[in-house]
């Protein structure tokens, strides 16, 4: 019984230790990193997994240094092994918010609230599409590495490796179209093709792109409906993107008139109503005659605005 005792007093007295040392790192890292955002992040969204982390690993190594008395027991082996779990567990998810903190602290510096942001909305849209495959592989480690420590399945890990190459070819074969998704998001994030918050035109749809993901696309359309698309659709099939090289756009407007109208009057009329309005970027305001049959003549206005928003409007 006093062996226990001991355990359980080592146990949290090596878990107060682990809290105590973690904040006072963190009230250090507060201090000193007001000026740095990257500090400022950590200590905002690290400080929690730290703790959390710090604290399993502690009380790990004091149940393991004083159980000596229970060798061979099983109680002991359960105990330690479900604490190495929590250890993996923990500093996986530890590791995570340590990549988040760095990728958002990287956004930071790239606002998308600003006219010419398309350098921008890139940046964004290839850490977004880093962080989910981050997250991913994390993930995907974390419970290869917990399921190691099982001896059943070290057991069978020669056996595993041994058909891997078949397994992998099968695997491939039937996800095909989730690979084909997966690398299509990945080429669509870094080939510039397509951002966060571009103008496209797809299925006759006009909308902003407002999620991209490695599966799949979110295409807000102009009456908030939500258009969701693969990503695979962006490599295969020809699309409008109005904001590829930048967001400045040009539009028209036709009119069927009669042939006495006179034109010049138009085209001062359509100078002053863009000059009185915000929406204009004073590059182009243009009328033009296109077309002259069946005793009408059409004419065209081309304007241009500094966004698809504000064209549209």
């Amino acid at each position: 019984m006093q062996s226990y005792l001991e355990t359980a007093v080592a146990a949290l007295v090596a878990a107060a230790v682990a809290l105590f040392l973690v904040e006072v790192v963190h009230r250090l890292t507060r201090r000193f990193g007001r000026r740095s955002l990257l500090l400022t992040e950590l200590t905002e969204h690290a400080h929690r997994p730290f703790q959390v982390a710090g604290t399993v690993l502690a009380v790990q190594f004091a149940v393991r240094l004083t159980t000596g008395y229970a060798v061979g027991e099983s109680w002991r082996r359960l105990l330690l092994h479900l604490l190495i779990l929590g250890v993996i567990a923990t500093l996986a998810w530890l590791v995570a918010c340590l990549l988040v903190v760095v990728e958002d602290t990287a956004l930071a510096r790239f606002r998308v609230d600003v006219p010419d942001n398309r350098h921008a909305r890139r940046v964004r849209t290839q850490v977004v599409m880093l962080r989910r495959l981050t997250i991913a592989v994390i993930v995907i480690l974390t419970v290869g590495v917990m399921l190691m420590t099982f001896p059943s399945v070290r057991g069978i890990g020669a056996g595993v490796l041994t058909s891997a190459g078949v397994v992998g070819v099968v695997a491939a074969l039937a996800a095909q179209s989730l690979l084909g998704n997966v690398f299509a998001g990945l080429q669509l994030a870094f080939s510039d093709a397509v951002r966060l918050d571009d103008v496209v035109v797809v299925e006759g749809e006009w909308g902003r792109v407002e999620e991209l993901t490695l599966s799949y696309v979110v295409v807000q359309i102009w009456d908030d409906r939500r258009l969701i698309l693969p990503t695979s659709y962006f490599t295969s099939t020809p699309f409008q993107n109005w904001t590829r090289t930048e967001a400045a756009v040009l539009g028209t407007a036709e009119f069927d008139v009669d042939w006495a109208v006179p034109v010049q009057i138009m085209r001062e009329e359509l100078r002053r109503l863009v000059e009185g309005t915000e929406l204009w970027d004073g590059r182009v305001c243009v009328l033009q005659v296109t077309d002259a049959t069946g005793g009408t003549v059409r004419l065209r206005a081309l304007v241009s605005a500094a966004d698809a928003g504000s064209l549209w409007d």
